[in-house]
């Protein structure tokens, strides 16, 4: 979408000037994409940052709801997997309330630390270094996919648990179809997707409040019991088996629950999307998030305890401790506890749905900020007309879609892959702050405290961790390590790609960006629009667009008399972080098409330039092409474009083909266009 189009040529007096082009009506496709994705947003808006942004109620909702709805399975998996030693679980409860307070306590630091966006990515890369940066980020972005395919899995085996069992073979379905829902919602944007989803996360809230009060507060009687009898057989068993297999039988059961944290992460990732002041909304959502998630996922724990809750098949534990505690509810004779059990059945599975908004959310963000390291392909940092990154949510969306196949939605086998990776992203950040604390001791006055926080989310990210990878390993979580690792390995080749089309654009610039100019005698001739005319497409003043300016000439002789130049100042993930960033981009913008004016003229041609900003470049060039073919009557359009001796499907995708998309949509327009090639590799 155009939201700056702009002729800036300084011609002389009298010379007119090129108007900005009319944007014809929308096509059948444009038309029916907007009725699904909704109309455009226009990034020069001065509120737009203010409406596209979350107050810390709706991060809570959208970044939130992936620790929340993580109550639904962590609990379960973590109980279940107590078998016999069952009297464990009053531990768990306090271990899972502790490890949320003590993670997100170190997240708020990182928060501090990174008030633009900090997570796991950019803190490893930053305080570590590229490798554990690369690492961490290869390990998130997987973790994501891992949360939106366990997110909606979860949440078709709640709904599904009050329906008949014979239609267990449909769930699969449901979960793709509610995968599908989703990619289109956050195709329409971030807001828009929060929005719709505020009345599923409250009715999950309250209803699960509800049935954790009246359980805890029914059964509270029996707590002391309990809290003995506890003791009494841990110390028993210690003494019978010993400590070792006693820590171990608490650690499988701990590590398999690990699946409860798994969201905490996704505020300090997700901070470019919160309300001003970002530092202060992200903590308070940080706040809300550990909170809800202690007290949630400890009184569930807790409950199936005081219940002695028991797998039921076709029915998960929470399915059966809603129907023990609310299922005889009456009301003047009317039995409400089975449509309460319904509410909160169907309140849980669309939370779960919800809950993957975070992979939505941050996923495509860590692919963003990857991109702009050129650790994977540089489309995954632009924006789409809805401002978006659609390329990641739709990756993130196609992955999840994998998983679910591949698992066949099996929410036990997805746990299993789940809560390797986002731990060792855990363990990375925590490690990265530990360091810099260290390193800021004779600066930072509190570095002491600050240093036991990190240290002790350290201790504790990185012992789960170790446990995780050596009770899961065998169970299937060599496969997340088997993906984590071919991914790094895949973006070392995308990087070392990258890094040599540099360094052969870098040979380029200094050949040609020293060029000597010789200032013409006569001086530039005034306009004349009825004169031949280049119209050559440039990014940047370097190498490549200096040599489609010098190869005209060499092809051509004369023969043009006029020359403008034409660019498209993107704005992307990178740029689109505030109105300052947005006039940084124009200004660049002019300055560079500024020195292709000046390079023309000072060897005697007319020339001026056109230029747009906005999030499609290829949009955005075809309609500053027809303006200025309109002005120019002959006009020939021109573009360089990087050529490679060997090209692979992989290659292709590293590079937009750009260059070949105009040329096609300025040829079926009836106008012409030329493509240089430069040699790269």
């Amino acid at each position: 979408m155009a939201i700056d189009s702009q002729v800036r040529a300084a011609p002389p007096a009298g010379a007119p000037a090129a108007k900005p082009p009319v944007e014809p009506p929308p096509d059948a496709r444009t038309r029916l994409a907007r009725l699904f994705l909704g109309g455009r947003k226009d990034p020069l808006s001065p509120g737009i940052f203010h409406q596209i942004s979350l107050v810390a109620f709706l991060a809570w909702v959208g970044l939130g709801a992936d620790g929340l709805s993580s109550s639904c399975y962590g609990p379960e998996e973590a109980f279940l997997h107590l078998g016999d030693e069952r009297y464990l679980a009053f531990f768990l409860v306090i271990a899972t309330a502790v490890t949320v307070f003590i993670i997100s306590a170190s997240y708020s630091q990182i928060i501090e630390l990174f008030p633009t966006g900090g997570g796991g990515y950019l803190v490893a890369t930053k305080l570590l270094g590229p490798l554990p940066g690369v690492v961490s980020g290869c390990a998130l972005v997987f973790d994501y996919v891992l949360t939106i395919a366990i997110s909606i899995a979860s949440g078709a085996d709640a709904i599904f648990s009050f329906l008949p069992v014979h239609w267990q073979g449909l769930k699969l379905v449901a979960a793709i179809a509610a995968l599908g829902v989703l990619i289109l919602l956050n195709l329409r944007g971030v807001k828009e997707s929060v929005v719709v989803l505020v009345p599923i996360f409250v009715g999950f809230l309250v209803s699960h409040m509800i049935v954790i009060l009246v359980a805890l507060i029914g059964r509270a009687h029996t707590v002391p019991a309990l809290v003995t009898s506890a003791v009494s057989n841990t110390g028993d068993e210690i003494g019978r088996l010993g400590f070792a297999a006693v820590a171990v039988a608490f650690m499988r059961a701990y590590s398999m629950g690990g699946g409860t944290y798994t969201g905490i992460e996704a505020v300090s990732n997700g901070l470019q999307i919160l309300r001003e002041p970002r530092v202060k909304t992200g903590k308070r959502t940080m706040l809300y998030m550990a909170t809800s998630l202690a007290f949630t996922a400890g009184g569930i724990l807790l409950a199936y305890l005081l219940f002695d809750i028991q797998h039921e098949h076709g029915r998960t534990l929470n399915a059966t401790l809603i129907d023990e505690v609310a299922g005889g509810w009456t009301i003047a004779g009317l039995n409400v506890g089975h449509p309460f059990l319904l509410f909160a059945l169907l309140s849980e599975g669309a939370l779960l749905f919800v809950a993957a908004q975070a992979g939505f959310l941050d996923g495509p963000r860590v692919l963003a900020n990857m991109a702009i390291d050129s650790w994977v392909p540089h489309r995954f940092y632009q924006l789409s007309d809805r401002l978006v990154t659609q390329n990641g949510i739709v990756l993130m969306g196609s992955a999840a879609l994998a998983m679910l196949f591949y698992t066949g939605g099996h929410v036990s086998t997805l746990v299993v892959l789940y809560s390797i990776n986002v731990f060792l992203t855990f363990t990375l950040s925590q490690l990265g702050m530990c360091v810099h604390w260290w390193q800021e001791r004779g600066r930072e006055p509190a570095w002491v405290r600050r240093l036991m926080v990190n240290g002790i989310g350290l201790a504790l990210t990185s012992s789960i961790l170790v446990a995780t990878t050596t009770l899961k390993f065998g169970a299937g979580g060599w496969v997340t390590v088997f993906i984590t690792s071919a991914f790094v390995g895949l973006c070392f080749y995308i990087r070392g790609h990258y890094r040599q089309v540099e360094g052969a654009l870098q040979r380029l610039d200094e050949e040609l960006v020293g060029f000597p100019v010789l200032e013409s005698e006569s001086g530039p001739p005034p306009c004349d629009p009825d004169k031949p005319t280049a119209a050559i497409l440039v990014t940047a003043y370097n190498g490549l667009g200096l040599h489609s300016v010098l190869a005209i000439p060499q092809l051509f002789g004369k023969h043009f008399q006029n020359f403008v130049f034409i660019s498209v100042g993107v704005i992307d993930s990178n740029r689109f972080k505030g109105t300052a960033e947005i006039e940084n981009l124009k200004r660049s913008t002019e300055e560079t098409l500024q020195k292709y004016v000046d390079f023309v003229r000072h060897h005697g041609r007319y020339a001026e330039y056109v230029y747009a900003l906005g999030t499609d470049a290829v949009d955005e060039i075809e309609k500053l092409c027809e303006g200025v073919a309109k002005t120019f009557r002959r006009t020939v359009f021109f573009a360089g474009k990087l050529v490679f001796s060997e090209e692979n499907l992989l290659t292709r995708q590293l590079h937009n083909q750009a260059a070949f998309t105009i040329q096609r949509r300025l040829q079926f327009k009836g106008m012409q266009m030329v493509i240089l090639p430069v040699r790269a590799l």
